[in-house]
């Protein structure tokens, strides 16, 4: 696969992670313990911080975007699997993290073989 096909992919990842979280913690399942405004800060707010070098193809962005997906996948692995209703959000969640994190990774693998 070509070098951009990549870029696509992670960008494919992180508007689906950031899109399911919004409406996971808003729509489909709000909290009735914590405010929604802080899960959101706490949840959605790490991926804002790398983002804009990620829409600029910045390399190092891609990287730490790529490190920044690894606790979003522990964490669908655990929702998963302690909430039986919570499952689906937890297996997409999943799904897009692994799509951002191998995505910006060969990305970033690609740019340096060039």
């Amino acid at each position: 696969m070509q070098r951009i096909h990549y870029y696509y992919i992670a960008l494919a990842g992180f508007f689906g992670l950031f899109l399911l979280l919004m409406a996971w913690h808003t729509v489909l399942s709000p909290s009735t313990r914590f405010p929604t405004a802080l899960i959101l800060i706490a949840s959605v707010g790490p991926l804002l911080l790398p983002f804009r070098g990620l829409l600029h193809r910045n390399l190092k962005s891609c990287t730490w975007m790529s490190y920044l997906s690894l606790p979003y996948f522990a964490h669908g692995i655990a929702e998963s699997y302690v909430s039986q209703s919570q499952r689906p959000y937890a297996l997409l969640e999943v799904l897009f993290s692994l799509m951002l994190c191998f995505g910006a990774g060969l990305y970033v693998y690609k740019a340096e073989k060039a």
